[in-house]
């Protein structure tokens, strides 16, 4: 006897065995339901970062076809500017991190995340090997020019919230936008940086060249709360919830797509991940990027769900960061909507 994902939840909706049903929103969980928008713009800061790469999994195999969505992926060049073309109407979706669903709500803006991707931050710092014996601990970071994706991104915050936990002021480094790839790879190799906040595949690359060495790496469990006492959510996908209340079908199509990426990678060999992506992606070294990505799948989100635990992690951090957010009060249900990953699961 097969049952239909639509058997269980007129199942559920009459017996109340379930809630789940009750929770979506009208006609999302209808697997006939016509997506209400099939023309979406996604915006993302760093697209060939491992940090992505549910991303670019639900692109390059079609996922996002199967959900009947025609997918348009603007890469910005971090992950403030994504938020930015959200709240200025010019995307529809944004894979980004986590702590923008956080910042928005305290400041008036109902986003909210729809779907983790990441569930530790998968950054590392990585000190230039020649100032290796100059900088030993994070402390040692202070006065020097420290390399990120962009000011204002994740990889930003994660250096500054390094630093005040090593007793360091955030401002105690100059804080260097350079990119998300190649730029990122050069700035490290020409000496333009001391360090550098970065994710796979670029510190795989400079580890394999011999050209830093790793100060703190949250690719890990274990890295990951040693620096932060917990899990701490990544990469997401985000909306606004005036999107969501218009387009519930549209939404969960969405969710659909990235739930099957997590699923995808957490199955795949590293040959059909580096067979996946664009060949630019490999750094003219396959054998490099498979290394990258066995040392990144661990942080990748197994069901896409946020745990509260890492919702008042990330809390914590930006308390500590940001005194505008120091007295706020915000709630787990603001930032994080579970519904289409919970209907998605089924």
């Amino acid at each position: 006897m097969n049952i239909t994902r639509r058997d269980l939840m007129l199942g559920a909706a009459a017996f109340g065995l379930m809630n789940i049903a009750a929770q979506l929103p009208a006609f999302a969980q209808d697997p006939d339901a016509k997506p209400e928008k099939t023309d979406l713009m996604l915006g993302v800061g760093g697209k060939p970062l491992f940090y992505y790469l549910p991303l670019t999994i639900a692109e390059r195999l079609g996922f996002f076809e199967e959900q009947e969505l025609n997918v348009t992926v603007n890469d910005f060049g971090g992950g403030a500017k994504s938020l930015q073309a959200l709240i200025g109407g010019s995307v529809d979706v944004v894979t980004g991190a986590y702590e923008h669903t956080l910042r928005m709500q305290h400041r008036g803006q109902d986003i909210k995340a729809i779907c983790e991707l990441g569930r530790f931050p998968g950054i590392c710092i990585g000190v230039r090997s020649d100032l290796a014996d100059e900088i030993k601990t994070i402390a040692d970071l202070k006065g020097r020019n420290i390399g990120v994706t962009a000011p204002g991104s994740s990889t930003s915050l994660f250096l500054q919230y390094a630093m005040i936990k090593n007793g360091l002021a955030a401002d105690d480094a100059s804080i260097i936008g350079v990119g998300g790839g190649a730029s990122a790879v050069a700035a490290i190799k020409k000496g333009d940086i001391a360090a550098l906040v970065h994710l796979d595949p670029v510190i795989t690359k400079l580890e394999v060249d011999g050209d830093i060495k790793i100060l703190l790496d949250t690719r890990t469990e274990e890295g990951t709360r040693a620096l932060f006492d917990g899990t701490n959510p990544a990469a997401i996908v985000y909306m606004q919830q005036s999107f969501i209340t218009a387009n519930p079908v549209t939404t969960q199509r969405v969710v659909n797509a990235f739930v099957k990426a997590l699923n995808w990678i957490h199955n795949a060999t590293p040959d059909e991940v580096a067979d996946a992506v664009p060949e630019e992606y490999l750094f003219g070294d396959r054998e490099l990027y498979k290394t990258g990505f066995v040392k990144s799948r661990a942080m990748y989100s197994e069901q896409g769900l946020i745990a509260e635990d890492g919702f008042k992690s990330m809390y914590d951090m930006l308390k500590k960061l940001d005194p505008d957010l120091a007295d706020s009060d915000l709630k787990f249900s603001q930032t994080f909507d579970p519904r289409f990953v919970e209907y998605a699961n089924i």
